[in-house]
C-alpha cells in the first residue's frame, strides 16, 4: 500500500480534454456576455505554426493595406481551416452553441505599434444588420446569435490596446450609432457616448495563445495603440447550424460547415476551395470590417 508521504502527486487536468468550459463558465458567459480563457487554445506546436503562418501574411500585405484590416482571410487562404475548424477551438465553442457548428466569419485584427487604430464602441451584430425595432435593416441571420473566440497571437494589454467590453449589454437591444475620424479609428462610426457614459468596461489582458469569448451583440471596443508593442489577436467567429444565413440577401458572404450538420437550410462553401472573387466583390463594394 502506497503511504501518504510516498503518494504520487495529482495530475494536472488536461487543458485540451472535453468539455474545455466548466458549467460555471458556461454561466458567466450566458449572463456577462464574454469569458476570459486563461489557458492555451492550441498545443505550443501548433500554435507556433499559426503565428508563423500570420506573419507570412502580414509580410504579403499591400503596403496601402492598414493590418487592422485582414477581413476574412479564409476566403482567399483555406490554409487557415487547419486552425478554424480544430477540436481545439470548437471543442471551445461547443459548450455555447451546441454540437452542429458553422464558422460564420473571421478576422485578423493586427494593431503595430505605435500608430495602431482605436476599435470605436461597438456591437458586432450592428454591422450584420441588427438594428432597434421597426427599422428594416435586413439582418444576415436569424436569430443573431454569433460566439467570437478572439486568440491573442500576441499578448494584449491595456498598454497597446486590449479589448474592453461592457458586461451585461448583450441584451440591451440595438444601440445609435455617430459619425468618428476614419483615419483613428478602424470603424467610421461608434455608437453614441450618451449610450455609454454611465459603463463599467473590463479590460481583457490575455497572454499569447490565450483566448476570450464574446457574444455578437455585446457592447466592446479598444484603445489606440501607442505603445512599442504589436497587438494582433484574430477573431473566430460561429453559430449554429439552427441559425439561418440568408445568403440570397448577402451574396458577398459565406459561411462553412464546421461540425456537425446542417438544421437551417443553410449552403455552405468548399474550405478547399480558393474564392478570390468573393474577396474581390467585398472590397470593391466596401463590405469589409466584419
Amino acid at each position: 500500500m502506497t503511504s501518504a508521504a510516498t503518494a504520487a502527486p495529482a495530475l494536472a487536468p488536461n487543458p485540451f480534454a472535453k468539455p474545455r468550459l466548466t458549467r460555471a463558465q458556461v454561466e458567466f458567459f450566458r449572463r456577462e456576455g464574454y469569458l476570459k480563457y486563461q489557458r492555451p487554445v492550441f498545443q505550443d506546436a501548433e500554435f507556433a505554426a499559426l503565428k508563423t503562418h500570420f506573419e507570412e501574411k502580414l509580410r504579403q500585405l499591400p503596403p496601402e493595406m492598414r493590418p487592422e484590416a485582414m477581413d476574412v482571410p479564409h476566403f482567399t487562404d483555406p490554409a487557415l481551416f487547419r486552425w478554424l475548424f480544430s477540436p481545439a477551438v470548437l471543442d471551445l465553442v461547443e459548450p455555447l452553441l451546441g454540437p452542429d457548428i458553422a464558422l460564420f466569419s473571421s478576422h485578423f485584427i493586427c494593431k503595430p505599434g505605435g500608430h495602431g487604430k482605436r476599435v470605436p464602441w461597438h456591437e458586432d451584430s450592428y454591422y450584420w444588420g441588427y438594428r432597434k425595432t421597426g427599422v428594416t435593416a435586413n439582418p444576415m441571420l436569424e436569430p443573431m446569435e454569433v460566439v467570437t473566440l478572439w486568440l491573442a497571437i500576441d499578448p494584449s494589454t491595456t498598454v497597446n490596446g486590449c479589448m474592453k467590453v461592457i458586461p451585461r449589454t448583450q441584451h440591451n437591444g440595438a444601440s445609435d450609432y455617430e459619425p468618428v475620424d476614419p483615419n483613428a479609428n478602424v470603424f467610421p462610426i461608434e455608437m453614441c457616448r450618451s449610450q455609454i457614459e454611465a459603463a463599467h468596461p473590463v479590460a481583457l489582458e490575455l497572454q499569447s495563445n490565450q483566448a476570450s469569448l464574446h457574444e455578437g451583440r455585446l457592447v466592446h471596443g479598444s484603445d489606440a495603440n501607442t505603445s512599442p508593442q504589436r497587438r494582433c489577436g484574430y477573431t473566430m467567429r460561429y453559430i449554429s447550424t439552427r441559425v439561418k444565413f440568408r445568403q440570397e440577401q448577402h451574396p458577398y458572404h459565406q459561411i462553412y460547415l464546421a461540425r456537425g450538420r446542417d438544421h437551417a437550410g443553410n449552403q455552405y462553401a468548399d474550405a478547399t476551395r480558393v474564392y478570390t472573387g468573393l474577396a474581390r466583390y467585398r472590397e470593391v463594394n466596401k463590405k469589409t470590417g466584419h
